[in-house]
């Protein structure tokens, strides 16, 4: 009873330990891989930190055109010198002198985009403490309001241009990250093909082990009774030594296959996984036109050949801006007063006026604006040529990607048959093979056969899912819903 109950114990352990094992198997399909990647993978983590990175520098840019309050202090600043001071008849000697200064300055700052210029408020109080050895005297000096405007004339405006220039670099970081997550999907098609791929020739390599085994153990039968030849026999057993081989080579590959897919996906070491194949596909025929529209409404290159246009205008520009007669203005209106005591510093405030324009006027440089104004223009037009040459081939891709896209299925159904053809010719080969009908030779024929059909078959389905992402990358646009692609930006 004793060593029963230790019996018992230990199959309990034992079943214990594979409904674990197989609690922690985790079922995959294509689908759900790439919804994993999207949402955990390090590259997605990486997108998403690069668009809160151009979201925030867009959030910057919006504020700069908004007004801006701003308060400086300095309390207090204490200055003890020796000074020289000049009487009132003519003669200079140093006393010592002791100052406390503290000063207040709330301001409010306006930048004008549409002209270039600075709108400013701004309210002030100054104090001086004149320390002596009797006594302290202190004053006073009250600005309540200082309005003035900055404004140059002339002058290149940068804030025009980035007017322009940052909604669409925000939008293109939008685009950049839609892309980014179908650039993601693609990646992880390649690595849950190869996975697959790996998985599935282990799977048949183990089951070509134990057919060739079997086989063999028939041969050896047939030799000892003088049905087949020694060199029959010993092409059996060399089959099944390269079947031991091919299933070591094999278990080698799928170990670096999920070791890839797992840290991409950021999986741990503990879950098994097994890939179920993707279903059927979409049935999809995709028109080039609307493709092609898509593409050009939905990509971030569109966006950024644009981007680069008007980089190269405001260069242009800038660059004659710089070469010819500026100006600027500066005027200020304002009330101010001093006095001993605090209450008398905003009483009867007196106003203060300044106006200043000032003039640059280039005379000899030795033609060095007129080159700056020449190399602006010939980087625009530089550009220019490249955006139109970029523009061709964007198009010509896109046509040849769809056109290619539109096959795949068809390559597919091919494939598929000419494995199952492939399936059912080794049965059949096999079985005439155990009658005596056929040689070791045509078998293995089939066998290899059986085999590269079955390679083909995955190798075309993992092409046909590929370009199906690889379309959603190119147009950003969602054929099987037909709707552009979007994402929930808020969240991000």
């Amino acid at each position: 009873m004793h060593h029963l109950r230790i019996c018992l114990i230990g199959l309990a352990g034992l079943w214990a330990t594979v409904v674990v094992q197989a609690s922690e198997r985790r079922y995959l399909t294509l689908e759900e891989v790439v919804e994993i990647a999207r949402d955990q993978s390090p590259d997605a983590m990486m997108a998403r930190h690069r668009y809160r990175g151009s979201y925030w520098q867009h959030r910057t840019f919006r504020a700069s055109y908004l007004p801006h309050l701003r308060f400086d202090a300095t309390i207090p600043n204490l200055n003890r010198t020796i000074s020289p001071i000049t009487l009132p008849d003519g003669s200079d000697i140093f006393i010592r002198r002791s100052l406390a200064t503290s000063s207040g300055t709330l301001s409010l700052n306006q930048t004008i985009g549409l002209t270039g210029g600075r709108l400013f408020i701004r309210s002030g109080l100054e104090r001086i403490d004149l320390i002596r050895d009797d006594k302290t005297e202190a004053s006073y000096l009250a600005t309540p309001i200082n309005i003035g405007y900055q404004q140059p004339i002339f002058a290149f405006n940068p804030h025009k241009w980035e007017r322009r220039i940052e909604p669409i670099r925000y939008e293109e970081a939008r685009r950049d990250y839609l892309e980014s997550m179908e650039q993601i999907a693609i990646r992880a098609t390649n690595l849950f093909f190869d996975l697959l791929l790996a998985q599935i020739n282990k799977e048949i390599n183990e089951v070509n082990l134990e057919s060739n085994d079997t086989l063999y153990q028939i041969a050896k039968g047939r030799y000892e009774l003088g049905r087949i030849a020694e060199n029959e026999l010993l092409q059996m057993e060399l089959n099944v030594l390269n079947s031991e081989a091919s299933l070591e080579q094999s278990k080698i590959d799928y170990e670096g296959a999920i070791f890839r897919f797992r840290s991409f996906l950021g999986f741990d070491d503990i879950e098994a996984l097994e890939l179920v194949p993707p279903e059927e596909p979409h049935h999809l025929t995709i028109d080039v036109g609307v493709a092609l529209a898509e593409a050009r409404n939905n990509r971030a290159d569109m966006l950024t050949l644009e981007r680069r246009v008007l980089e190269a205008e405001s260069q242009v520009d800038q660059a004659r801006a710089e070469n010819r007669f500026n100006a600027s203005l500066f005027a200020v209106f304002g009330l101010t007063q001093s006095a001993e005591e605090l209450g008398d510093a905003y009483r009867h405030p007196l106003d203060q006026q300044q106006v200043a324009i000032g003039v640059q006027i280039p005379i000899l440089d030795w033609g060095v604006s007129k080159g700056r104004v020449r190399m602006a223009e010939s980087n625009r037009e530089l550009i220019n040529t490249t955006v139109n040459q970029a523009m061709v081939d964007f198009e010509q891709e896109v046509f040849l990607r769809v056109m290619e896209f539109n096959m795949l299925e068809n390559q597919l159904e091919i494939a598929q048959k000419a494995d199952v053809i492939a399936e059912k010719r080794y049965e059949v080969t096999r079985q005439r093979f155990l009658i005596g009908r056929i040689d070791i030779i045509e078998l293995n024929l089939a066998l290899e056969e059986k085999d590269r059909s079955k390679q083909r078959y995955l190798s075309a389905l993992r092409n046909y899912w590929r370009g199906f992402y690889q379309m959603r990358h190119l147009t950003l646009y969602d054929f099987v819903n037909d709707k552009p692609i979007s994402t929930e930006f808020d969240r991000l």
